[in-house]
């Protein structure tokens, strides 16, 4: 079906495995092409059941292709992150026009409005 394991591994990366088993030679070689499995399992002794049961990873993994928009649930599925940003009167200079066309683009005219007044305002000081 595939020619080769990169083949394999980008049908893997569609289909979002729950678990994914790479009992291959130089599995560590394909490491960073795997962008969607919910646990993966690295050589012939890996196997599910270790996982499941005793080597200490997440055993609530998303199913159902899942994996590609989500991570198996840990500590941090329950930490609260709070995000910060500050711009300054140049920065929102840099980046307003862009704001305001992608604000506007969704109709969300209040949003496009708090950057022209604040553009306005730095083009008359």
């Amino acid at each position: 079906m595939f020619s080769d394991l990169n083949q394999c591994i980008d049908f893997s990366n569609l289909y979002a495995p729950e678990h994914l088993i790479l009992a291959i030679e130089n599995q560590e070689r394909y490491l960073a092409n795997i962008i969607n499995a919910g646990s993966v399992f690295l050589g012939n002794y890996s196997c599910e059941s270790a996982g499941d049961y005793a080597s200490g990873t997440n055993h609530t993994l998303p199913t159902n292709g899942f994996a590609k928009n989500y991570s198996g649930v840990s500590v941090d599925s329950f930490v609260k992150k709070i995000t910060f940003q500050k711009l300054t009167d140049e920065g929102i200079k840099n980046i307003g026009n862009s704001i305001e066309l992608m604000a506007e683009a969704e109709g969300l005219y209040a949003h496009k409005n708090a950057v022209s007044i604040r553009l306005n305002y730095l083009e008359n000081v």
